[in-house]
């Protein structure tokens, strides 16, 4: 991707988020909705953005009602951002923070299992001590 596709990337995923945060009359549409990328085709037809949302039970029928909303979305996306032509809009569920969190709790399950605390860098103590240096008297 080049500089200038990742500008144009950047620019619709902040407006898409700034046009799901305002709301969208649609009950469907419900829960927190994060737009976590933007993938932008090759021709800049087409735009898939990838959207995180919770809680998990509201995911199903949120997507089927951002996909039906595209439309009504890829208009208000022309009101905000200047291009030549609007791209088709898909929607699609990114699934990566789910499973970074199923990671982090599978981790944090196993240090707990080994009977290994997780310890703060900075409330941790030394486990050995420093040696003591006396200053000869002058």
């Amino acid at each position: 991707m080049s500089v200038h596709s990742h500008q144009i990337a950047s620019v619709i995923q902040r407006a898409v988020q700034m046009i799901l945060t305002r709301g969208i009359n649609d009950p469907r549409v419900r829960g927190l909705i994060s737009v976590t990328g933007v993938q932008l085709s090759d021709d800049y037809a087409q735009v898939t953005i990838l959207v995180s949302i919770l809680p998990e039970e509201h995911s199903d029928l949120t997507m089927h009602g951002l996909r039906h909303a595209s439309k009504h979305i890829r208009s208000q996306l022309g009101r905000e951002v200047r291009l030549r032509r609007i791209p088709r809009l898909e929607f699609k569920l990114d699934k990566s923070l789910k499973k970074q969190s199923e990671v982090l709790a599978a981790l944090a399950a196993a240090r707990r299992r080994d009977g290994v605390e997780e310890s703060d860098p900075e409330t941790e103590t030394p486990t050995t001590e420093s040696p003591t240096h006396e200053v000869p008297e002058t």
